[in-house]
């Protein structure tokens, strides 16, 4: 999985933009109803510049649908993607709602908001709210030492032995991707099937505890609490952590204590095969849009059966179960909708409480993301979200990225009360062409509304 954030010099909007709601009415396409939509246009600036320079930019009489429709297409189109989804929320509500393209090119089944997609790292920030409530039920503390929680017996190679500074890592440093994982030193192990299979003993693929297992017998690459390095596997021991602290399993207790209360009820775990795709699941697909792609990138050695046995890159070239907490859910746009608009009142959350939401914004301790003079950073990674705090407010914008072949998804929780959710069944591998252009796009889009719709499309849970 790439690195599920976008990097501080993303364009997380520091400046306001207005206010809305509209009931959303759905086509056969996926599409919101525009009759509700049109009665309420507006037009403002384009893109994250100063005030003046927006305003100089400011095209007239730009709708909603006119302002995301246009950004959404132009972003798919010189990348062939197949199919996307995009669902934005204001003050709480649901304000707009589409699908483009297909969900399935070859049996052309397009795109409906409803329609379910891989959201790859997108998922660690459900994972933190699970923590977090668990720790509200004081099941768990942040400064418990992960050991003292899980059971699992390490797998130790010969000559070798546990490093030390297992005993140290806190659950709080695992959100924070502080526990001492770095991919840049060791690779990730989530990508290592068949080697960590075969040192187990397990059948290939290995399931997320054998995962766990190997690695208590690996160094870590650094201390503890001393540095951030972004880990798909620290958010594979938290999934662990939750199964130990509330004696269930992952998927069912965040199903019912964190997205059922969220009205939230489609979202499930994912699996690797195409002949396991879930109902009204999107197909993946690898991108077209270049001179023609040695096979090898396309398709992969299987991590199921036959280790010779090369597979679509999307469908047996990793193992998504074995993703669960760090990788795992499958989604749709409303799905996720429903999961920002949750978050966005401290007040009226039905999950976390305010003191909860707070935590899971705080920035690590000292040393992490400081600058050479001790000053946080401008944006930082705190438990499951990208955080940029805004200049002179209390407020900040909140964001996470998901990537896997086939798959890009991102959530934008912004200061002035809107939130988007966007998910692609196609990744980039242009360099020239990549996926986070999504983002300043969607930001442009949004600024471009002057008033918002007054209705919202959500649906009673």
């Amino acid at each position: 999985m790439r690195r599920g954030v976008l990097r501080p010099g993303h364009p997380h909007l520091r400046e306001k933009t207005g206010v809305s709601r509209p009931r959303l009415q759905l086509t056969k396409d996926g599409r919101v109803t525009r009759r509700r939509f049109l009665a309420a246009l507006g037009a403002a600036a384009l893109g994250s510049q100063p005030p003046a320079a927006r305003a100089a930019a400011a095209e007239p009489d730009r709708s909603v649908a006119t302002a995301f429709d246009r950004e959404m297409r132009e972003f798919m189109r010189p990348r062939r993607i197949p199919g996307g989804a995009l669902a934005v929320v204001k003050d709480r509500r649901l304000v707009y709602a589409r699908g483009y393209g297909w969900a399935d090119r070859d049996e052309q089944i397009p795109v409906q908001t409803t329609s379910r997609f891989r959201i790859a790292s997108l998922s660690k920030p459900i994972t933190a709210v699970a923590v977090l409530r668990l720790a509200e039920l004081d099941k768990l503390h942040l400064e418990t030492r992960v050991l003292d929680l899980l059971s699992l017996p390490p797998v130790i190679e010969p000559d070798a032995k546990v490093d030390p500074r297992w005993a140290a890592i806190t659950v709080r440093q695992l959100l924070h991707h502080t526990a001492g994982f770095d991919t840049r030193k060791t690779p990730d192990p989530m990508f290592r099937s068949r080697e960590i299979a075969h040192i187990v003993g397990v059948p290939c693929p290995p399931a997320p505890r054998d995962i766990v297992r190997y690695m208590l017998g690996r160094p870590l690459d650094f201390d503890p609490g001393t540095a951030h390095a972004y880990s798909n596997f620290g958010y594979c021991v938290l999934g662990r952590v939750i199964e130990a602290a509330s004696g269930t399993p992952y998927e069912t207790w965040v199903r019912e204590h964190v997205l059922a209360p969220m009205g939230i009820r489609l979202m499930q775990l994912g699996a690797s095969l195409a002949e396991r795709r879930a109902p009204g699941e999107v197909r993946y697909y690898m991108p077209q849009y270049a001179s023609p792609t040695p096979f090898q990138k396309h398709t992969a050695a299987s991590v199921f059966g036959d280790a010779t046995r090369r597979v679509p890159r999307p469908y047996g070239g990793f193992c998504l179960e074995s993703m669960d907490a760090h990788g795992g859910w499958i989604a749709s746009v409303l799905d996720l909708a429903r999961f920002a608009a949750a978050l966005d009142n401290p007040r009226r959350c039905p999950v976390l409480n305010p003191g909860s939401l707070r935590t899971m914004y705080d920035p690590p301790p000292p040393p992490v993301t400081r600058t050479r003079l001790g000053q946080l950073e401008d944006a930082y990674y705190a438990a499951g979200w990208m955080v940029r705090p805004v200049a002179g407010s209390r407020s900040a914008n909140y964001w996470h990225t998901g990537s896997l072949p086939g798959t890009f998804a991102l959530l934008v929780r912004r200061w002035d009360g809107l939130s988007w959710a966007v998910l692609f069944n196609q990744r980039s591998t242009d360099i020239q062409l990549p996926d986070a252009a999504i983002d300043r796009a969607l930001h442009r889009a949004a600024d471009s509304v002057r008033d918002w719709p007054q209705t919202d499309g959500f649906a009673p849970p």
